[in-house]
């Protein structure tokens, strides 16, 4: 498909995160943009305050007459009405990961996959080429705070992107440079097993274009049996590695000064001076290879340094919301056990000795029920734990699989299992010392009332 030829694109559900990125990518490109997502937000109203049109109605008379293209996220329930007629009628539906494929292909890419990490290590590498003069276009999968944006605009032939290993949506895409950070199991739901989510993170790598390269964490390697290298060499495709304290390019001599890590990168060279205000040695292994790929691109040492200094982070990626008295609110997206562990480790870095509570709101059921064991065994490493119901997204209950199965795994003393309309007021007379909101559902839209009752903020 030419994209070129596209005047007006309808988007059913432009009001996620990564549908909103594409959404304004092509109204930056010229083209009339609408769409319908299930109710209005902040975000929601920033496009139409940039020229979109949308609506909140599942109303198939709302549709306009002149689309001629549609893009859905699979977040859209089959049984949503506008979806249903969209497709009786004839309209060819484009998956967003179909989309980013097609612009992949035409562009120069560099995408960034992993079961964790993604959205922080994209937001890095695009801010670092900004920042350096390298004027990419960048879809990223959260707020990236420096630009209140999770899209920027440029017009080298350069694009960043998150590369989604959900639904395998990786697997439309063909970069020319791909960074692997972790491959934990993940989406069982999808793929059944570790091996099978190994086998989709090959596939992905062997769709680099030939002469690319392909960054991996140091770790990883070890997952590369000798026909994944034979297959990546018929390809002239190139391994690079990175990591703390191991690959070809790594952190050295990291510490902590007043919040910030502070690291000097080896590359054969030491290049001393970088500092990074992201909490946490996972943030420090992300930066490194967000370092790496903005120098193979032309950055210089300056720029990058500089650069690395003034990030400021992802919404909802350990973002510090309040401090008072003494106390610290932090919100965190972590809903994996590996994810949890990277942010409570964290916490417990930078707030040594402290008293840590976490609000956890697991997400998925078959999450839930594939990982029970490591969210009872990383939950387990905080002080207190308040775990809510768990948040469903797209699916439908398992009989069995409640929170209750979590809570029974977890080994603290403190431990309170409630209802999320009962958070606020189960807070009270609580040692709220360092608390962190965690999980991707809706958890996130009570921290602003912690904030006001709890942090006089």
């Amino acid at each position: 498909m030419n994209l070129s030829d596209v005047k007006h694109i309808y988007f059913l559900g432009i009001g996620g995160i990564g549908m909103s990125a594409l959404a304004r990518y092509f109204l930056k490109e010229g083209k009339q943009i609408s769409g319908y997502d299930r109710t209005a937000t902040q975000l929601t109203k920033t496009l139409v305050s940039e020229g979109m049109t949308i609506h909140y109605e599942d109303d198939v008379n709302q549709i306009p007459d002149t689309i001629d293209l549609v893009i859905y996220t699979p977040a859209v329930p089959a049984s949503n009405k506008e979806l249903s007629w969209l497709s009786d009628h004839g309209f060819r539906l484009y998956k967003r990961s179909e989309i980013l494929g097609i612009i992949s292909q035409q562009k120069k890419t560099v995408a960034i996959a992993g079961t964790h990490g993604k959205t922080t290590t994209c937001s890095i590498v695009s801010y670092l080429l900004k920042e350096s003069g390298i004027d990419i276009s960048s879809f990223v999968g959260g707020i990236m705070k420096n630009y209140n944006s999770n899209y920027l605009h440029g017009e080298s032939d350069w694009v960043v992107v998150e590369a989604d290993e959900y639904d395998r949506s990786f697997l439309r895409l063909f970069p020319d440079i791909a960074v692997i950070l972790a491959m934990d199991a993940d989406h069982l739901d999808i793929y059944g097993s570790k091996d099978s989510v190994l086998q989709g993170f090959k596939e992905f790598s062997l769709q680099i274009k030939d002469g690319g390269q392909l960054w991996l964490r140091e770790e990883l390697v070890k997952n590369i049996d000798e026909d994944w290298h034979k297959a990546l060499a018929e390809k002239s495709i190139t391994i690079h590695t990175y990591g703390i304290e191991s690959g070809e390019v790594q952190a050295q001599n990291i510490d902590i000064k007043e919040g910030r890590f502070c690291y000097d990168l080896s590359v054969g060279t030491v290049q001393s001076g970088f500092e990074l205000s992201l909490p946490g040695r996972h943030n420090v292994s992300n930066a490194v290879v967000a370092t790496a790929v903005a120098k193979q691109l032309g950055c210089t040492w300056e720029d990058l340094i500089q650069a690395t200094r003034s990030f400021k982070g992802i919404k909802r990626r350990f973002e510090i919301i309040a401090e008072s008295n003494g106390a610290v609110l932090i919100d965190d997206y972590a809903h994996h056990p590996e994810e949890l562990r990277a942010a409570i480790s964290a916490a417990r870095e930078l707030y040594p000795e402290r008293h840590l509570t976490g609000i956890f709101q697991p997400h998925l059921f078959t999450r839930t029920r594939d990982f029970v064991d490591g969210f009872g065994e990383v939950l387990s490493q905080l002080d207190e734990l308040i775990l809510t119901e768990i948040y469903p997204a797209r699916e439908l209950p398992i009989e069995g699989v409640t929170s209750e199965i979590i809570f029974n795994k977890v080994t603290i003393d403190r431990k309170y299992l409630i209802h999320k309309d009962k958070l606020i007021e189960s807070l009270e007379n609580k040692k709220l010392d360092v608390v962190m909101v965690l999980g991707a559902g809706d958890i996130d839209k009570k921290v602003n009332e912690i904030k006001q009752e709890y942090f006089n903020a």
